[in-house]
């Protein structure tokens, strides 16, 4: 008989799900179990997708959605959550509904363009992500294009990544972490956090460049989220939960692993 039980901390994913398991709520739980929290996931669509294309998005409805959150909340010592592909305003609406009620640290990411470039967001959700579900968040997590729909300015530099980091934490009142990714010809890619007003400080977290030879990718921003809400959930505070996801993705790229096929190179994040 055990003398004690150890109760794993918990955190919860509200994304979409990815039949190549490179993204979504899939890389989300990897992640996850790579830090010891104990994922939670409710689906809010299912995505026929590879790194190379998305071709078919069919939504979860709202009250499945809510009721999965709800249960998963009401059963379940959720110490940190993460949304990700949230698909429409409908669905972020009623995500919105609980997590305004609930007093736990949320990371969103605002999936709006898929690595393949394909759209992940209808429009009338990104109003309605502006309006509602980003005041909510303790951090955000655009990469540079979705920074720039945000902060409605131009993000192609440095300077204007910390320009509009300090523009999206001022408008919504939250920790905004802005990723370099899209950034061309640079050996180190700086991710850039702005934490919460009043706190003025902009945070430069880096990474050396890695140059995979490879037609597809995807899921990097999925995972590096996941990997700072499984930190969040682990007490950590937000720049040593954000150092330490960021250390985790570095590895998981490092380490991808590939696949040749029908003359396609596809390269898949390595989640151990």
């Amino acid at each position: 008989m055990r003398d004690s039980i150890i109760m794993n901390p918990v955190a919860l994913t509200i994304a979409g799900s990815d039949c190549s398991a490179g993204a979504g709520l899939q890389a989300d739980l990897k992640a996850m179990q790579h830090f010891g929290v104990h994922g939670l996931c409710a689906v809010t669509c299912v995505v026929s997708e590879t790194p190379l294309t998305v071709r078919r998005i069919d939504p979860v409805s709202t009250i499945m959605v809510q009721d999965q959150v709800n249960l998963l909340l009401d059963s379940y010592p959720v110490a940190a959550i993460k949304t990700g592909m949230l698909y429409s305003k409908a669905h972020i609406l009623a995500i919105n509904e609980i997590v305004r009620e609930r007093n736990i640290p949320l990371v969103v990411d605002p999936v709006m363009i898929a690595s393949s470039g394909a759209q992940l967001l209808e429009d009338d959700a990104i109003k309605a992500m502006k309006r509602d579900l980003l005041h909510h968040a303790t951090l955000i997590t655009p990469n540079m294009p979705e920074a720039a729909a945000l902060a409605d300015m131009q993000v192609d530099t440095v300077e204007q990544m910390q320009a509009a980091a300090t523009a999206i934490s001022e408008k919504f009142n939250t920790a905004c972490l802005i990723k370099a990714g899209h950034l061309s010809d640079c050996n180190l890619r700086t991710d850039y956090l702005k934490l919460a007003p009043p706190e003025t400080q902009i945070m430069p977290f880096s990474m050396p460049n890695i140059d995979l030879e490879t037609d597809g990718i995807h899921g990097t921003g999925c995972t590096l989220s996941a990997a700072i809400t499984a930190n969040l959930a682990l007490d950590k505070s937000l720049p040593d939960a954000i150092a330490a996801a960021k250390q985790y993705i570095h590895e998981a790229i490092s380490k991808a692993h590939h696949w040749t096929h029908q003359n396609q190179k596809i390269t898949s994040l390595n989640f151990q």
